[in-house]
């Protein structure tokens, strides 16, 4: 079995978490009877922990843009406690588009990104350029236009989709229906109820 190759739309605490999650059991491997603590499945399939590699991520906020998705996950305002140490990752953050997914009041927080100067990447394009299987959707709750860009991006680029945030998409049968029209898998939504 190859790798399940995941992009990310979204680097704050819960994209942290689950890249911490990954390298915290990938160094502390299931015990002889086949039990890992805190891991309820070890294996998915025939699919492991480590099988889960990271190829591409979004976001607005200039101080994870250009960064190694390792670095950005411990950037501000990130502040997701650290359990583990994630080595590089060789997957530089690409600025995606600045839709809905910060509220007004919020923007100088997030340090999102002046339109003027940093322009959103095609997110399908790179998508299929990383060779993503999945992209996991972590914006922000309420980003109504925002999760639905990304799903139509994982659809014009061929990969699945996992949406974890509280937006209609995958139980909505309109989406539902193009993923499975494409033969892809799509699932959600919101990651709290899975």
């Amino acid at each position: 079995m190859g790798k399940i190759k995941v992009a990310l739309a979204g680097v704050g605490n819960c994209a942290s978490a689950l890249i911490q999650g990954i390298e915290y059991y990938r160094k502390n491997p299931p015990s002889e009877n086949g039990l890992t603590t805190g891991l309820m499945h070890p294996k998915f399939g025939n699919y492991a922990v480590e099988d889960i590699a990271f190829v591409a991520a979004f976001e607005v906020n200039r101080k994870k843009i250009g960064r190694d998705l390792s670095k950005a996950v411990f950037t501000e305002p990130n502040c997701v406690v650290k359990i583990s140490d994630v080595p590089d990752m060789d997957v530089t953050v690409k600025p995606g588009p600045v839709l809905d997914g910060v509220a007004p009041h919020m923007r100088k927080v997030f340090n999102v990104y002046d339109k003027k100067r940093t322009k959103p990447v095609d997110v399908a394009e790179e998508l299929r350029d990383s060779k993503a299987d999945i992209l996991v959707n972590y914006l922000p709750v309420g980003s109504s236009k925002g999760a639905r860009f990304y799903a139509q991006a994982a659809l014009d680029a061929g990969c699945g989709f996992v949406n974890c945030i509280p937006e209609f998409i995958a139980s909505e049968t309109e989406w539902a229906s193009k993923f499975e029209e494409k033969k892809l898998p799509i699932a959600g939504d919101d990651i709290k109820s899975q």
